[in-house]
């Protein structure tokens, strides 16, 4: 009998494990440059900042001439914020539901043998607080009564963002998005 429930449980284990696998090949090709062909820059321009505003990016710099566009930061998305899109990924959203994330995002928009050519960079950062020192803390612990944190003035100027890189799923996300787009304006010419 108890051999059973171990059985079940290890196929139930394997089985998630599975299908975890598959939703994260998904994922797995990431781009951070996108290429089309019959595109104008301002075109692309203009598909990448529409692009950019649906997943709730607030464009800091746009500069169509010079094909660079570059977002203010944007706080990641919580899993209860269902109409968010800027959390390519389970890692990623599960990493914003427990600290402080911010996105930046940029592009640049180049022509290349007749096509238009998109270079994207989205950077991730975390909020980082200093700990303070504090003995009463430990001793609120130990009793079991709960502390609400509170930033002291040394903490506030201790306060910083941390630099964790790329996001490479966030740059493909966008690439796809504006592909989309371009393909979806010029079907929308042909017609």
């Amino acid at each position: 009998m108890k051999k059973d429930a171990i059985i079940k449980g290890a196929a139930v284990f394997v089985i998630i494990v599975q299908l975890a696998g598959c939703a994260a090949d998904k994922y797995n090709k990431t781009e951070d440059h996108l290429c089309m062909p019959a595109a104008s820059k301002a075109d692309a321009m203009s598909a990448a900042e529409d692009v950019l505003a649906g997943m709730q990016f607030e464009i800091e710099k746009s500069d169509t001439e010079a094909g660079y566009i570059r977002t203010r930061p944007l706080a990641g998305a919580q899993t209860f914020e269902f109409w968010r899109s800027d959390d390519a990924g389970a890692f990623n959203r599960a990493e914003a539901d427990l600290q402080s994330i911010r996105r930046t995002v940029e592009l640049s928009v180049g022509e290349q043998a007749g096509e238009s050519c998109i270079n994207c960079k989205a950077t991730t950062e975390r909020l980082s607080i200093p700990a303070e020192q504090s003995t009463d803390r430990g001793y609120k612990a130990m009793l079991g009564q709960k502390s609400i944190q509170k930033i002291s003035r040394e903490q506030k100027g201790n306060i910083t963002w941390i630099d964790l890189g790329r996001d490479s799923q966030l740059e493909t996300e966008i690439l796809k998005r504006i592909e989309k787009r371009l393909d979806a304006r010029k079907q929308g010419k042909a017609k």
